[in-house]
């Protein structure tokens, strides 16, 4: 059984099979030395609600080096700033390199009520103004959208969806980072990975339905994501 345990401000969520801390900051405990405790716990996998501080990333890469899956979160604008980020907050580059496995970016966008959902045509050249490529869509498209009901209390909208993009670490993108390579090719050599941007997701999700163009250039392309 794994031995799984968490320092989060605050503990939002009680779950079962995991030790889970919160941060008292009255009592000195923070991320930091929470971490440093936890090390002597011999743990599995340890989450750490945020990387606020190079003390709390220098543990937590300690942790990593010696073997633990660590899970934590950065406040950035896409999954390729984070190793940005940690080497702004003064991680050694090589670092960075040797610890990160991957970095999931999300965002959440209103999902359409599906109650009151209703299709609508759409062409190309409106999709392009959202600044989505072309590129494999026809002249016109079936999109959704909700009309507005009782339900969704006139909005069109019901509940919440994730909007995401996946970098994971290769070799070409460590060194990249390790020479403090410019964003945008660290950013090539992930989608040369694999990895969609978070508009490709957020177009995916409009073709399928469940969000709509307004919606994606609300929480994408005006929030930095684009």
């Amino acid at each position: 059984e794994k031995n799984i345990i968490t320092v989060e401000d605050p503990v939002e969520y009680q779950l079962s099979g995991l030790t889970q801390v919160q941060i008292n900051k009255k009592a000195g405990l923070n991320f930091s030395n929470a971490l440093r405790s936890f090390l002597r716990q011999d743990p599995d996998v340890i989450m750490v609600g945020e990387m606020r501080d190079l003390e709390t990333a220098e543990i937590a890469i300690e942790a990593a080096l010696t073997g633990h899956l660590v899970l934590s979160t950065l406040h950035t604008n896409d999954a390729c700033s984070a190793t940005m980020r940690l080497a702004d907050m003064g991680v050694e580059p090589f670092l960075i390199a040797a610890t990160v496995v991957g970095v999931l970016a999300q965002r959440l966008a209103r999902r359409i009520c599906t109650n009151c959902k209703e299709p609508y045509t759409a062409s190309a050249e409106e999709l392009m103004k959202f600044g989505f490529s072309a590129d494999n869509l026809n002249e016109e498209v079936t999109l959704w959208k909700g009309k507005g009901c009782d339900i969704c209390r006139g909005s069109g909208y019901k509940g919440r969806l994730g909007i995401y993009e996946l970098m994971t670490m290769n070799n070409e993108i460590a060194e990249l980072v390790v020479r403090r390579a410019p964003l945008a090719d660290i950013k090539d050599a992930a989608k040369a990975n694999g990895m969609k941007e978070m508009k490709e997701d957020g177009l995916a999700k409009i073709l399928s339905g469940q969000t709509t163009p307004d919606e994606v250039r609300r929480v994408v392309f005006t929030a930095g994501g684009g």
